[in-house]
């Protein structure tokens, strides 16, 4: 009785979810849902290759110094790298003593404390600190950048789908909404009247609500002097930065996929010969049988 009882009451629960998809989809058919602004609006990250992508995808040292570089002359103006440490950069081919300069001859200063009066007091950064945050707390942030916080960049391409792309495509995206896709901006606009940009925000499709604080951070070409010479155009400078953020998400990206490759021979070799073992076991057994 109480296998019967548990099959009726399974058959009612799943009859129960039947008609509430049949229902769902009936009602998503003959009333399909609105169109919104974003969907309207928003795009896709752009296709951009990059020399670590797919699972041999390497880094290239030098553009992820170039990317620093960009970073460090621009980005670090409002973001914060609070999970990376400048001896971190040793990863992408500072030595020692460069990642010694590059720390003392930061911007800014690192919160520390007087030994001798237990004062609050700041201090050059050294390999072993952290980046130093470019505001105090979050209402300083706020206050000077549009009642906007500008987030940490340290796990950025991580914490965004196609993360390398999409940064490349967020800092190359800027454009004015009027003329958007093709010219039909307006036409948008017109069905979408409550979509257009407020003041002192910038339209930009890539992003998710399509409008940000943060005006475009790479406005021209040459903004950054590249030290190995490299054309500093808009395009090649958001590349470089996009490449350094992952990097910095994923310092061990090369070591992982080397120790996975390895572990692929491994298992590979160790399945030979778990199977030429096997034959050999089993051989005289087999014709016995």
């Amino acid at each position: 009785m109480v296998r019967i009882g548990a099959f009726f009451v399974g058959l009612f629960f799943a009859g129960w979810l039947l008609i509430s998809f049949l229902f769902g989809a009936y009602s998503y058919v003959t009333e399909p849902p609105a169109k919104t602004v974003e969907h309207e609006f928003h795009l896709a990250p752009k296709h951009v290759s990059f020399s670590f992508d797919g699972p041999f995808g390497r880094y290239d040292r030098q553009q992820l110094q170039r990317g620093f570089q960009v970073f460090k002359e621009v980005c670090s103006a409002c973001h914060s790298l609070k999970f990376v440490a400048f001896r971190d950069l040793e990863g992408i081919g500072y030595n020692e003593a460069e990642v010694k300069a590059i720390a003392k001859q930061w911007a800014l200063k690192t919160p520390d404390v007087d030994p001798a009066t237990g004062e609050m007091s700041t201090r050059d950064p050294v390999p072993s600190d952290y980046f130093p945050k470019p505001f105090a707390n979050n209402v300083a942030a706020a206050a000077a950048n549009n009642n906007a916080i500008p987030p940490d960049l340290s796990l950025m391409t991580k914490a965004r789908h196609h993360g390398s792309a999409y940064i490349y495509s967020l800092l190359t995206g800027y454009t004015d909404q009027a003329g958007y896709k093709n010219a039909k901006g307006q036409e948008l606009l017109k069905e979408f009247p409550d979509a257009k940009t407020p003041d002192a925000l910038h339209f930009n499709p890539y992003f998710a609500n399509l409008n940000l604080a943060m005006a475009p951070p790479l406005a021209a070409d040459d903004q950054v002097a590249y030290a190995d010479g490299t054309k500093a155009t808009v395009d090649q400078m958001a590349q470089d930065v996009a490449a350094f953020l992952t990097w910095t998400a994923e310092p061990k990206l090369e070591n992982r996929r080397t120790a996975g490759l390895a572990t692929i021979v491994f298992l590979l070799i160790a399945t030979g010969l778990a199977y030429m073992s096997y034959q050999n076991i089993w051989a005289d057994k087999k014709k016995a049988a």
